[in-house]
Parts: C-alpha cells; structure tokens; sequence
C-alpha cells in the first residue's frame, strides 16, 4: 500500500488500483459539463461525474460501520461510488448493490472496471431512468447514493429519486447526497419526512442523513 492510500480505510490494492486509473484518466468535460452547458446525459457518454475520493472513503467507512449489505446509488457513471460500495458490502460478508445508470455507454465502461476490480458479482446495475428502475428495489435498503443529474426546471432529479426510494430505507439507513440540491436538503430537513442530517465539508456539497423514522407516505 502506498503511502498516498496508508490512511484510506479501504485497504484492497486491486480495488485502489482500478480508483486510481479511472482518477489519472478523469478529463474536465467540454463546455463545463452539464452544469455550464447542455443538460443532456448522452451528450458525455465518455465522461465521468463522480464522488471525489474522501466521499468513497466515507462511504466505505460508514458502510462498514453499519454492516450494510444492501445499498443503492443514483448514478453509477463510469462506477467509482459502485467501486467503493461493493468493496464494502463484499467486506461485510456480501450482499448487493444496486446500480442506476441511464447512459448505456457508462454502464458498460463502469462494468469493466468492475469485473477489473472483481466485484461485478456483487452489482445490479439497472440501465434507465432511475425514477422507474429504482423504483422497486426488492427489500430494505442500509445506505443509498444520491447524485444526481442537473434539470432546467421543476423537482430536482434527486428530489424525485429520494421520494421513491426513502420508504424503502431500513430505520438507521444512512443517505448521501453529491450536490445539495435546494428541494433535496428541503425533503431531508423536514423532521415530518423521518431524517435527521448534517452537511460535510466534503467536496463542498455533501449531505449526510440517517432515517430515523417512517417517511411521509411509507
């Protein structure tokens, strides 16, 4: 282990050297992404959008913390949240992820590293829109990935995403959110939606929440 990676709590050499390929490989899109250009997804079939590495150490940690073994993220992109998810539920004793990616191109690039990284057993990775292949995810559910992908207008995608998947959180599940999306921390702030939440000073936008009761409707 080098010592770039001595203190990550994710201790697989196999696993870190997929993470740091894809990192060396990571380019600024053309444009400034979907955030300074197009909004539409296939227009980056070959660009990544992904947790930056103290997110993935967090999650693994947490993941770890709570013996998660059912856990889900809203997206996959080229895998780099997956990479750290299976890794964890692998080292629990396993489980599944679950996967939602509605780029076909990224899902293929994010299975290769994957099975690279030999943990594809453990990924269900679902190809679509979230909104619909998320919406049953077949039991409860200990951590989920909320990282979505910009609109132009109405209710944020990961507000959307949230409200389907939170009545199936485990109570004690742990939720993360990449982007701080005024409707999303609206939804986890309101104690009447069962969650109690903190924001990090990861990447400048991380959310942190623990469902601590039933969410509105469930």
């Amino acid at each position: 282990m080098s010592t770039e990676h001595a203190t990550s709590p994710l201790q697989d050499p196999r696993v870190q050297a997929v993470l740091d390929r894809i990192q060396a490989e990571r380019r600024r899109p053309a444009g400034g992404g979907p955030r300074g250009g197009t909004r539409d997804p296939y227009a980056f079939t070959d660009v990544g959008f992904s947790i930056h590495p103290a997110q993935g150490d967090l999650i693994y940690l947490l993941c770890r913390a709570v013996g998660a073994t059912r856990v889900v993220e809203f997206a996959t992109s080229l895998g780099v949240s997956t990479l750290y998810f299976a890794t964890a539920v692998r080292d629990n004793g396993g489980g599944t992820v679950i996967g939602s990616e509605i780029v076909p191109e990224k899902a293929a690039a994010a299975l290769g590293h994957l099975a690279e990284a030999g943990l594809a057993d453990l990924v269900d990775l679902r190809i679509g829109d979230a909104r619909e292949t998320l919406r049953d995810l077949g039991g409860p559910v200990d951590f989920a990935l909320i990282d979505g992908w910009p609109v132009d207008s109405g209710p944020s995608l990961a507000r959307q995403v949230m409200e389907n998947i939170a009545p199936q959180l485990r109570p004690g599940a742990l939720v993360m959110n990449d982007n701080a999306e005024p409707d999303y921390l609206d939804y986890v702030r309101d104690p009447a939606n069962g969650f109690r939440t903190l924001s990090l000073p990861l990447k400048g936008s991380t959310e942190l929440s623990v469902r601590v009761g039933p969410s509105v409707g469930a």
